[in-house]
């Protein structure tokens, strides 16, 4: 609980059974988070096996992969049903420390912003962090595309650390979007096109071997679907494109 409050993390899990002891220990250390909800995407290892003995932790198992937006329609589902206010998505796999969670949802939760992302380029560190090369050079010309397509002036649209008031999520019609990863992109489009605005707080970067991350032919699909996702944005914006993601209603 922060400012009255309720703060719930949720943690969208596949294959990390190596990780997510880690992470829950790291997020309860911050004396802040009411509830935990960690969604299992039928994990090949023993993810939901270690998870249910951690404490604080309530587990969904899907009853077939969804995908990564899948899951995590799954993750908002459920912790605005358990009455949350502000909603923090930690991956489980430790990549995004969640040390900053009191920044975020104070961020939030002293209405100056209804989104936060933790930004792995702010701060200029992501290389030395680990970052691929390749992946840094793709983050830095997808997000230039976008912020000129969306209007917007983010440092990076992929990260996975991100934090929502609940306003934000019932807004938001969710069932549009991809199961897949472009899920994220479509949904930060969506808050810009409903007037939502975004804050972000640098990130660390941590690159290694247990922590999760889509091979180069899926990330040359997620570029794709990030380009087109700006495109359909500026075109509705202009009513030149009818768009379920981005409906006249919502202009």
């Amino acid at each position: 609980m922060y400012n009255g409050k309720k703060i719930v993390v949720v943690m969208p899990a596949y294959n990390a059974a190596k990780t997510v002891t880690q992470t829950v220990e790291e997020v309860h250390q911050q004396g802040m988070v009411d509830e935990i909800i960690l969604v299992d995407d039928r994990s090949r290892d023993n993810t939901v096996q270690v998870a249910s003995k951690l404490p604080g932790v309530r587990v969904h198992v899907h009853e077939k992969n969804t995908g990564y937006g899948g899951n995590q329609k799954t993750c908002y589902r459920l912790a605005l049903e358990a009455g949350a206010d502000i909603v923090i998505m930690v991956h489980p796999d430790y990549q995004y420390t969640p040390m900053l969670i009191p920044a975020m949802a104070s961020m939030i939760a002293n209405g100056l912003h209804p989104c936060v992302l933790a930004s792995r380029i702010l701060g200029g560190y992501s290389l030395q962090g680990g970052m691929p090369t390749w992946k840094y050079v793709a983050n830095r010309f997808l997000t230039a595309a976008e912020n000129v397509l969306l209007g917007a002036k983010l440092s990076e649209y992929h990260t996975g650390y991100r934090a929502f008031a609940s306003e934000v999520l019932k807004k938001l019609d969710l069932s549009k979007n991809s199961d897949d990863f472009v899920f994220d992109n479509q949904m930060l489009g969506q808050i810009f096109w409903h007037g939502f605005t975004i804050g972000e707080v640098s990130c660390p970067t941590k690159y290694f071997k247990e922590a999760s991350s889509i091979n180069f032919r899926r990330s040359v699909k997620y570029g794709f679907g990030c380009l087109n996702v700006g495109l359909r944005y500026r075109l509705a914006k202009i009513g030149l494109l009818r768009s379920e993601l981005f409906p006249a209603s919502g202009r």
